[in-house]
């Protein structure tokens, strides 16, 4: 494992924990932050179980419109497949704000992070719960997204080891999984509104995370003042590439146009939003992009897999529902197994494994005809994507010097969401469609 850059007295280096990488580790040993002088910070690691309130509400509430589009579809006077771009525009908001945030988090510390993104997450929740128009809800739900994404960068990036990072990942997992099933239930319990609001819960765990925050120790220089061109062109890139399977044509052409001049932004200012000095690193691109293809390979079986219960063993819905709930919890929960043990395990072999289950579960879902095992594809694919957003993110965060860590994990979280972007549409061209 690289060692880890000497923390510099820059103005970004506000986090509340430090990642120390032990050699050939692939965990990381968290260490407190100083306060500063009259702060009210505590000294020592933010207890992961805050953390994990946090961060994984968020999961819940993306995955809760899943089995109630047709009842706000009615309630909004719209159709099915109009009322799915409320489910987009959560995807969109996640993937856009995550960098942003942990921009804000590097730059302005943890306490202005988090009241920024617990106030988005609170104004969204709100439009969500009064909005009689879809565009309003829309926008609502992008708010809901944007500050959850940014509470989910800060808890990643306090996490300060793969194991608690694992407790974060699991957490993340168990609530997508319980997901569709609690909208479901709570929608038809009180309203759909409810269920779209579950989110919300994240900010009861703010003041605590807070209590843990050093006060920023300086103002950013004028040497140092924030990229917004950086900013703007990252998040059309991100904005082309979610869009991607919505409107292929038009989105290629802003995702390739905003690539073009981000990647001339990044020569001209290397030290912007996007690092060129980060980017560049075998270890942080490596780890990235296999998050990325776990992910999106998980994602497509999430959303293939009941249809293939159905045509290939015979399933009904409901008995399909309940067996792919159970093996998404199971494989949730090994993933923080593998998190764990990973600080015994070189990233050779952490790799080798994630890879080895993520192809596992692809192939036997392209081959297996009987239920049992299409249900072991989806819990193989949920432990490699979730096992990945716990160890890779680590590795990920390694590769950066202190000041630049939340934009590593912001980056990294950005392409893990791609891929949660990308594999409902990969599902639609190779199963549903059919």
């Amino acid at each position: 494992m690289t060692t880890t850059a000497t923390n510099r007295a820059a103005p970004e280096a506000t986090t509340a924990t430090r990642i120390t990488p032990t050699a050939g580790s692939a965990a990381a040993t968290p260490t407190a932050a100083t306060p500063t002088a009259g702060s009210a910070a505590r000294v020592g690691p933010v207890p992961v179980l805050w953390l994990a309130l946090l961060a994984t509400p968020m999961a819940a509430g993306a995955n809760a419109p899943v089995l109630i589009l047709p009842d706000m579809a009615r309630a909004l006077g719209v159709s099915a497949s109009t009322a799915g771009w409320l489910v987009a525009a959560y995807a969109w908001a996640m993937a856009v704000a995550t960098p942003l945030l942990a921009g804000l988090l590097r730059r302005r510390g943890l306490r202005t992070a988090l009241r920024s993104a617990g106030a988005l997450l609170v104004v969204g929740t709100l439009l969500v719960a009064t909005s009689p128009w879809l565009p309003l809800t829309l926008a609502g739900r992008a708010t809901q997204a944007a500050g959850g994404a940014g509470l989910a960068a800060v808890a990643m990036s306090l996490a300060g080891s793969a194991r608690r990072m694992g407790v974060i990942s699991a957490g993340f997992g168990i609530l997508g999984a319980c997901g569709p099933l609690l909208g479901a239930q709570l929608a038809q319990a009180v309203s759909w509104r409810l269920s779209l609001s579950v989110s919300v819960i994240a900010i009861l765990a703010v003041p605590a995370v807070s209590r843990y925050a050093a006060a920023p120790t300086a103002t950013p220089t004028p040497q140092d003042r924030f990229d917004a061109r950086g900013a703007a062109l990252l998040a059309a890139l991100a904005t082309g590439l979610v869009l991607l399977p919505h409107a292929p044509g038009a989105a290629l052409g802003v995702a390739a146009l905003a690539a073009a001049l981000l990647t001339l932004h990044v020569r001209r200012r290397p030290d912007g939003f996007v690092p060129a000095a980060l980017i560049r690193k075998p270890l942080f691109l490596g780890s990235a992009l296999l998050a990325l293809v776990l992910s999106g390979s998980y994602f497509t079986l999430l959303f293939s897999v009941p249809r293939l219960l159905a045509d290939r063993a015979g399933w009904d819905v409901a008995t399909a529902g309940t067996g792919q709930l159970v093996a998404l919890l199971t494989g949730s929960a090994l993933s923080w197994l593998l998190a764990t043990a990973s600080a015994r395990m070189s990233r050779t072999a952490v790799r080798a494994v994630l890879l080895g289950a993520g192809a596992l579960a692809a192939a036997t879902a392209a081959f297996a005809d009987r239920g049992p095992l299409l249900l072991a594809a989806t819990m193989g694919g949920v432990f490699a994507a979730t096992g990945a957003n716990a160890v890779l993110s680590m590795h990920a965060a390694s590769s950066a010097p202190d000041p630049q860590r939340p934009t590593a994990i912001g980056l990294f979280a950005l392409c893990y969401q791609l891929g949660g972007a990308f594999g409902p549409a990969l599902a639609t061209a190779l199963v549903l469609a059919a």
